[in-house]
């Protein structure tokens, strides 16, 4: 079975018929390592973890090593959501730039964040073989964004972080050197295998329904399947590590969190520009990197469809990808032919910090990390299986 499945964007984007899929999963260095049927889903287990994405397999890789009977589901498939379809950026402290975060929540709340995402930058660089340290960029689109970028650099130096001026061929803006790129879609097979070997069962395509203390339910969205009707598993605990979708999954979340579209495109290996470092343009809403091989992968302009990003199905629309091809073409200067365009979901929060809470006895929520999941969302899931594997059974 294939890990993942996603809308194929001919339909919307019928001129510029490519790939629809991330090209992470084409690009990543290892074979997938696929699902098991709905069929084979234990009636009950110690935890059923929802989500299938880097945060949901990091907690399941951490149950199952701690001896826990270990159930993982996914409506789509591994890393079928975001955590497979994002920029591949690894990026320290929150969602929001650090002196903004600063103003908005205070300077030790961002401290703390700051201090375990850069442990936690660290791990990743050691133990994930896909993982480049060679730093970031902010570049500026305007003055008034320099004046923006000047302003962080002056506020992390001050707190004892790094962070420098930059002014070079990609524009003038600021480095973040702690920070790095990485597969995403890599990093998810990889931790797949090892829940796997672990003992862990992964199910996956598995839509989830009710989900309350003590039980999940669970269908097989496959229109073969649609007759048998839904399966509740048993469980001690739930965790639902979903981004995209949080707010339709538990409704009582909706306020808290919403679902946007991002979207991306990939270009065959570039000759014509090289790029060293990811990149952040205009104030984070589009956002590139290349890779070793030459291609290209940018993605952003959610504020160029405003309110249409919101609640949308994860295909391609024409407005953003017209942004990104005009950006590719004229401001990164590439002339690669684009290979891939697809869209992936994700969830942003009314505050901006990611949701980590238990919201009913035994039901427990990772989440929500705006845009920022690739180091949070891992941070935040192996903390919650090291609480669980602490209590009693």
């Amino acid at each position: 079975m294939p890990d993942v499945s996603t809308p194929d964007c001919e339909e919307a984007l019928s001129d510029r018929p490519v790939r629809g899929r991330p090209a992470w999963f084409d690009l990543a260095p290892e074979p997938p390592r696929g699902t098991d049927s709905i069929d084979v889903m234990p009636a009950a287990t110690d935890v059923v973890v929802v989500g299938l994405g880097a945060s949901g397999l990091e907690a399941i890789v951490a149950l199952a090593a701690g001896g826990a009977d270990v159930l993982g589901v996914d409506a789509i498939g591994i890393a079928g959501g975001a955590a497979g379809g994002n920029g591949g950026f690894l990026l320290a402290g929150l969602a929001d730039f650090h002196h903004h975060a600063v103003t908005r929540h205070g300077r030790d709340v961002v401290a703390r964040w700051t201090s375990k995402t850069l442990e936690e930058l660290d791990r990743l660089f050691d133990t994930e073989p896909t993982a480049r340290r060679v730093g970031s960029l902010r570049i500026a689109a305007d003055a008034a964004e320099e004046d923006d970028c000047h302003a962080q650099v002056i506020a992390m130096q001050a707190d004892g972080l790094t962070a420098e001026p930059w002014d070079g061929p990609e524009g003038r803006g600021l480095l973040l050197a702690s920070d790095g790129v990485f597969n995403p879609v890599a990093r998810c097979r990889r931790l797949a295998a090892v829940a796997r070997d672990n003992g862990a069962t992964l199910v996956a395509p598995a839509r989830v329904g009710a989900i309350a203390s003590g039980h999940v339910t669970v269908s097989d969205p496959t229109a073969a399947a649609a007759a048998v009707g839904d399966r509740v598993v048993r469980c001690r605990t739930v965790i639902v590590a979903v981004d995209g979708g949080l707010d339709v999954l538990l409704p009582n979340l909706r306020g808290r969190v919403r679902t946007a579209r991002l979207q991306m495109l990939a270009t065959a290996p570039e000759t014509a520009v090289s790029l060293s470092r990811p990149v952040y343009r205009r104030h984070g809403y589009d956002y590139v990197q290349q890779l070793p091989t030459g291609e290209v992968l940018l993605g952003g302009g959610r504020d160029v469809e405003g309110h249409a990003a919101w609640d949308a199905v994860p295909v391609p629309s024409a407005a953003v990808q017209d942004h990104l091809d005009a950006l590719l073409r004229n401001t990164i200067g590439a002339t690669a032919p684009v290979t891939h365009r697809w869209a992936a979901r994700a969830g942003f929060t009314s505050d901006s910090l990611p949701i980590d809470a238990e919201v009913e006895p035994g039901v427990h929520v990772i989440g929500g990390y705006s845009g920022h999941g690739n180091v949070i969302g891992g941070l935040l899931a192996r903390r919650l299986a090291a609480q669980l594997l602490d209590r009693p059974r």
